[in-house]
């Protein structure tokens, strides 16, 4: 499918930002940097916006959610913004009861951990989010408008916004359980005891999660993140087994989306096109990096735990990486946060193309101003 020339990719608007670029393997005038959960609870504005709403009503406002977006790309300058929302958000468009519980997490109205509650979930058609998606879209229309706005007058490309999604594992790991979970043992049993009903459960999950990210980027967003938050708790022959097909079918519903380059042609006078860039990241992940590189991913993201060098000798040195800063170092002394960022810097040298990041999400006590500081050295340093 060819996005509509509208589309901040095929407009030109974001096509040659340092993030699609590096995406696809370039490097630019300096490292483009975002943080993983940069819009939430360290920014004090975006504390101020959710007094007294819910996290999955804020996640379904689209004005709020489009605000929260947009907070930390005025308050720090990150090369891109990453879609306020939740992994858990499709499953609510499509009526599963769930709600987030403050220090918890997703709690759900049942566990899905046997063959009976896999029928009786995937009795939901995952097309009916199609239709349930609308304030997903608005808010990522929103969103991008915005984005051109803050575009500085002659600039030649606009932030690029990054969907978002939690991969079908992740998803089932929270669905089998009926809530969070340490070990997430509910689904690693049910994956061996009722291999039908898991392949069941993976099928509805990536149907469904792809369909939300397909919505972000038919809507305007410039490139789609899957996130596995629990894929670390798997073996490798589990993962590639059990996970990975799923994890590619989510990514398919992506994988089609084109776009015409703006004023390119081949030799043959026909427009170049591209698809749009998909990136991949796990937590706890270092042992299955090669296996989620093989989903059918543009870059890797890469936790805190496994050095960006090593990650890409992992891989194969062929894929831009994404990471990977330890987030417990940004309330470090500044200069041992500096020395980190450097060296995180240096180590993504060796991958075709790198995006600076966490290695997991902005801790919520995080000051701000050390944030904006990181980016700033990031992009001096990252020339």
């Amino acid at each position: 499918m060819i996005l509509s020339p509208q589309h901040p990719l095929a407009s030109g608007l974001t096509h040659d930002s340092r993030l699609v670029r590096a995406y696809r393997g370039e490097r630019s005038d300096t490292t483009p940097v975002w943080f993983m959960r940069q819009a939430g609870r360290s920014l004090p504005e975006y504390r101020e916006l959710r007094v007294g709403t819910r996290m999955l009503d804020a996640c379904l406002d689209p004005a709020m959610a489009a605000e929260i977006t947009l907070q930390p790309i005025r308050r720090h300058g990150v090369d891109a913004g990453i879609f306020f929302s939740d992994i858990v958000v499709p499953l609510k468009l499509v009526g599963v009861d769930v709600e987030i519980q403050p220090g918890r997490g997703p709690v759900f109205g049942s566990s899905y951990g046997d063959a009976a509650g896999v029928a009786e979930l995937t009795r939901i058609d995952p097309a009916t989010l199609d239709e349930a998606a609308g304030p997903i879209a608005e808010a990522v229309q929103r969103t991008v408008a915005e984005l051109a706005t803050l575009t500085a007058p002659g600039a030649p490309t606009s932030t690029p916004l990054i969907g978002f999604a939690g991969a079908p594992f992740t998803l089932a790991a929270y669905l089998a359980e009926g809530g969070p979970s340490k070990d997430h043992l509910a689904a690693r049993t049910l994956m061996h005891a009722d291999p039908g009903a898991w392949r069941a459960l993976m099928d509805w999950t990536a149907e469904l999660t792809g369909r939300f990210l397909r919505t972000q980027v038919l809507a305007g967003a410039s490139a789609a993140q899957l996130f596995d938050s629990w894929a670390g708790a798997l073996s490798l022959a589990d993962y590639e087994t059990h996970v990975a097909p799923a994890s590619a079918a989510a990514l398919a519903h992506v994988h089609d989306l084109e776009y015409e380059v703006p004023g390119a042609t081949d030799a043959a006078g026909a427009p170049v096109r591209r698809a749009v860039p998909v990136v991949h990241f796990g937590v706890g992940t270092g042992e299955l990096l090669g296996a989620m590189a093989s989903v059918g991913v543009d870059a890797l993201g890469v936790d805190y735990r496994v050095p960006l060098d090593v990650a890409s000798a992992r891989v194969g040195g062929g894929v831009p990486l994404q990471g990977n800063l330890d987030p417990a170092l940004l309330a470090a002394p500044w200069p041992v946060l500096e020395r980190a960022v450097r060296d995180v810097l240096d180590r993504g040298r060796v991958a075709p193309a790198h995006v600076f990041n966490l290695g997991h999400g902005v801790p919520p006590e995080t000051d701000p101003t050390a944030l904006t500081r990181v980016v700033e050295l990031v992009h001096e340093a990252g020339r």
